[in-house]
């Protein structure tokens, strides 16, 4: 009887120990699962933001593998950045660090094409604005110029110009425009720093440029304006409205750019982290620290 309590109990034993076991071995989340506790939820939209303003659809990680897109591929895998105008030193500071800042962001390599000069632009898509000063027809930059140079191993060719954009007759301006399905676009650097960049609002200026033109390229890679989180795609009417978002891409829009990349994922964070340290943007450095602590 002693030994078939015995028995009993050593069964008993194991059962628990293999239910424990089993129990512990909780399944590795992903990347995207551990850093999603980072993102930040959006807030109710006010009157004139860009999602008070647009109905658009949640675009779940399923309807992006089915949109269309640009992919990269062995020998058309490089972002090319066309600078047009007459840019002082500053300035074009301020291109070779949004070229250095889209290399770590995308992992692709990123090159900056000599400079082309405003007299590229004729007198006819030229105006002067309400304001005073001079207006360039951002189409024309994108059909005319751009679109005709982009080079043979280009995935994306971003053509950034100090001259202020306006996109048709009745817009006083705007920040820029692509073509998606031909990975070509423009902005202007003007609204960024008030038309005067200077050592003050460099730092603000290069943080808009950065968040405008990787908010473009993604979309050329597939990904549509988030509601997902606080987030470098979500949709902005204004520069405010983009001061307020994240350079910090949140976790969904990052799997999906991630399915067509095929980086390292905590690689590009790493040296994310260091490139915002490196030029002191606090708000930038600590959300990309929070989200490494999560991984150690």
């Amino acid at each position: 009887m002693n030994l078939e309590k015995y028995k009993f109990s050593l069964i008993t034993l194991y059962v628990i120990l293999f239910i424990f076991f089993f129990s512990c071995q909780k399944k590795d989340k992903t990347y995207f699962e551990t850093i999603a506790i980072n993102d930040v939820k959006l807030s109710t939209p006010k009157s004139g933001s860009w999602r008070y303003n647009h109905d658009e659809k949640f675009q779940q990680f399923g309807d992006f593998q089915k949109s269309k897109k640009i992919t990269p591929k062995a020998g058309k895998n490089t972002i090319y950045l066309q600078p047009i105008g007459e840019f002082n030193e500053l300035q074009k500071n301020e291109i070779a660090l949004t070229k250095e800042y889209l290399r770590v962001y995308f992992q692709l390599d990123t090159k900056i094409l000599p400079v082309l000069p405003n007299t590229i632009f004729p007198k006819s898509v030229k105006r002067v604005s309400k304001e005073g000063h001079e207006q360039v027809l951002a189409g024309y930059a994108l059909d005319s110029i751009l679109i005709k140079r982009k080079p043979k191993d280009a995935i994306v060719l971003m053509g950034i110009t100090e001259k202020d954009l306006f996109p048709k007759p009745e817009w006083n301006y705007v920040f820029g425009l692509a073509s998606y399905e031909n990975g070509v676009g423009v902005t202007s650097i003007y609204r960024f720093a008030n038309g005067n960049l200077t050592d003050s609002n460099f730092n603000e200026s290069l943080t808009r440029l950065m968040k405008i033109s990787s908010h473009e390229i993604g979309h050329m890679f597939g990904i549509s304006h988030c509601l997902n989180a606080n987030c470098v795609m979500n949709g902005t009417n204004s520069l405010t409205e983009t001061d307020y978002h994240f350079a910090r891409a949140c976790s969904l829009c990052q799997m999906k750019l991630n399915s067509s990349i095929h980086y390292n994922n905590k690689k590009r964070l790493s040296e994310l982290k260091n490139f915002f340290k490196k030029l002191h943007l606090n708000t930038e450095f600590s959300l990309a620290q929070q989200d490494l602590n999560l991984l150690q």
